[in-house]
């Protein structure tokens, strides 16, 4: 018997966004987008919240994550451990080798 798995777009930023929550030094993900905001604001935040995800003309998904780190924290060391996670993760947990990963440190807090 011969079956067909799809993971959808939302699943995967859902995986990406609780991944990059694992992190030390990330206190959240920001809206990325204005729907994301409504969401927030209406108090409907998802996991996949600060996350958006590209298909590109081959195929293949690239992600980019907006975080806000802690106060004190070295943040290229925090933004190469979440696309280093993130990439790893996604690829054992759905098959799904990401072309890219970008992180876009938006804000900082005391948290």
């Amino acid at each position: 018997m011969k079956g067909h798995i799809t993971i959808t777009e939302g699943a995967l930023a859902a995986l990406i966004g609780l991944t990059a929550h694992e992190i030390p030094g990330v206190v959240g993900m920001s809206p990325a987008n204005i729907r994301d905001g409504l969401r927030k604001i209406l108090g409907k935040a998802q996991a996949s919240e600060g996350v958006t995800i590209k298909k590109d003309s081959n195929g293949q998904y690239s992600a980019d994550l907006y975080v806000i780190v802690a106060f004190g924290v070295n943040i290229p060391i925090v933004a190469r451990n979440i696309e280093e996670k993130v990439k790893d993760f996604v690829k054992r947990n759905a098959g799904i080798e990401l072309a890219g990963v970008t992180v876009h440190a938006v804000g900082v807090s005391h948290a």
